[in-house]
């Protein structure tokens, strides 16, 4: 978007406000459909930081993830968790996964998430 959809902020404003994690939403970006629940920051950086610590390979970058940095304005981003990209009638990742969105880049937006088949 070249203006930021004030709406979309506020959404991801009241989403931040508490640590409540079931909002759901639909969002394109960048021609990708993503659908999910939207979390807090400080809830998906916790869980992202807990699945990197549990992989040997990947530990190390679970520390990137617990430095909180204070917020300085409205919220920038989404983050969503249980989430997925819609591909045609499937969804990827089949268990969900977690993504950052930068509200900029946002297009289009509907409350709620789609369905798809995975069949």
């Amino acid at each position: 978007m070249s203006k930021t959809d004030a709406l979309l902020v506020d959404l991801a404003t009241l989403v931040e406000s508490g640590r409540s994690n079931q909002m759901s939403l639909t969002v394109v970006t960048g021609g990708t459909v993503i659908t999910g629940r939207l979390a807090p920051e400080a809830v998906w950086r916790e869980r992202v930081s807990e699945v990197l610590a549990d992989s040997a390979r990947l530990g190390a970058f679970a520390a990137v993830f617990t430095n909180e940095r204070p917020a300085d304005g409205p919220p920038r981003h989404l983050h969503f968790h249980v989430a997925r990209i819609l591909q045609g009638t499937v969804g990827i990742p089949e268990t969900g996964g977690m993504y950052r969105v930068a509200i900029e880049d946002v297009s289009a937006w509907t409350v709620g998430d789609f369905s798809y088949s995975d069949n």
